[in-house]
């Protein structure tokens, strides 16, 4: 069901930004920067190959040969990357930002996990901070940052994020999309990788339905190595929700880039608690997290150990509601989540 809450907005939005510039995801957009220095990564629009989901996904396939593929590479200069805005989104029906809250201005660290944590820097170490990464990509002509984290798959090149980190709802789709796994400083410790296929759900791709704001996203090869023998991968669980769970409450631990003050998105974050099912008109979970935008698509884990840094997701990071912000919302990962994954590890 798509949220029709005037006051509702992605965990992506603050009224930093958009006082600040002006800008949507929707409109007061810069105009695209000119060809010489923009990088052609346009989606093809080929029919759907996992014939069974026509009526359930829309997918885009890009080009993966070798020129193209650098072009986006290049197009990602460190000086794009440092001035890329964190992904951004309208709230409808409003422009009054004035009632949503930032975080306080210190960040308090801590060296051992908590299960409450609200948005600490995530210093523990193990597999999470090589299997999420940063993501960059082009929409509507300007450069944003989200979150995504590769999940186990046969081609061992997929991944999960948010719907939004993809494709603007009914809109386009995103261009110059490079994962950057365990970002750090502005360092890509194990290479880059651009995106080859991108699959959201109809209800996503139709009416930004948020219950449905979730994506899969297949990379190409970093000098031909899949992203998932360099990194490694988290499990992912489709059968999480279960009516007893979303009623009595999961511990979850949930992992991101967030990039507005406090946070600067230079590491990586997490926040940790018991969900609550959302009273408005999604089917989406909530916890408690002040993480800011540029975490969205961040995975969520159901199960984690805070030693191995290895968990099972079963949903992303997606929204929070202007008059609700410290809850942070995520998709809950079911049977046509399943069935879109398992078409997507097969391209």
């Amino acid at each position: 069901m798509t949220s029709s809450t005037a006051h509702k907005l992605l965990v992506v939005l603050t009224a930093a930004v958009v006082a600040v510039t002006g800008i949507t995801l929707f409109d007061h957009l810069p105009d695209p920067v000119s060809a010489t220095t923009r990088a052609t990564h346009e989606p093809s629009t080929p029919e759907y190959r996992g014939s069974d989901l026509l009526d359930e996904v829309e997918h885009r396939t890009f080009a993966d040969d070798r020129t193209t593929i650098g072009e986006v590479l290049s197009y990602w200069t460190a000086e794009r990357m440092a001035a890329a805005d964190p992904l951004t989104s309208m709230i409808e029906g409003t422009t009054d930002l004035g009632t949503l809250p930032l975080p306080e201005d210190e960040v308090e660290h801590h060296d051992a996990p908590h299960k409450d944590s609200e948005g600490l820097p995530w210093t523990t170490g193990g597999e999470v901070t090589r299997t999420t990464g940063k993501v960059f990509l082009t929409m509507n002509g300007h450069d944003f940052t989200c979150s995504a984290s590769v999940v186990d798959s046969q081609n061992r090149s997929t991944l999960v994020t948010a719907g939004h980190c993809v494709k603007d709802g009914s809109g386009q789709w995103a261009q110059n999309w490079t994962f950057v796994p365990g970002h750090t400083d502005g360092h890509s410790p194990y290479g880059r990788y651009t995106a080859r296929d991108m699959i959201v759900p109809t209800q996503w791709a139709q009416e930004a339905d948020d219950s449905h704001d979730y994506a899969a996203v297949v990379l190409n090869t970093d000098d031909g190595t899949a992203v998932q023998d360099r990194v490694g991968a988290q499990e992912i669980a489709f059968d999480t929700w279960t009516e007893e769970r979303v009623r009595d409450g999961v511990q979850v631990y949930t992992f991101g880039y967030p990039s507005a003050a406090p946070f600067d998105g230079r590491e990586l974050h997490y926040c940790s608690g018991t969900t609550t099912p959302d009273t408005g008109d999604t089917t989406a979970n909530g916890m408690r997290c002040t993480m800011t935008q540029g975490s969205s698509g961040g995975p969520w884990f159901s199960s984690f150990d805070t030693e191995t840094g290895l968990g099972t997701i079963s949903s992303v990071i997606s929204f929070t509601y202007a008059d609700d912000s410290p809850l942070q919302y995520g998709p809950r990962l079911g049977d046509q989540a399943r069935r879109m994954f398992d078409d997507a590890e097969l391209l």
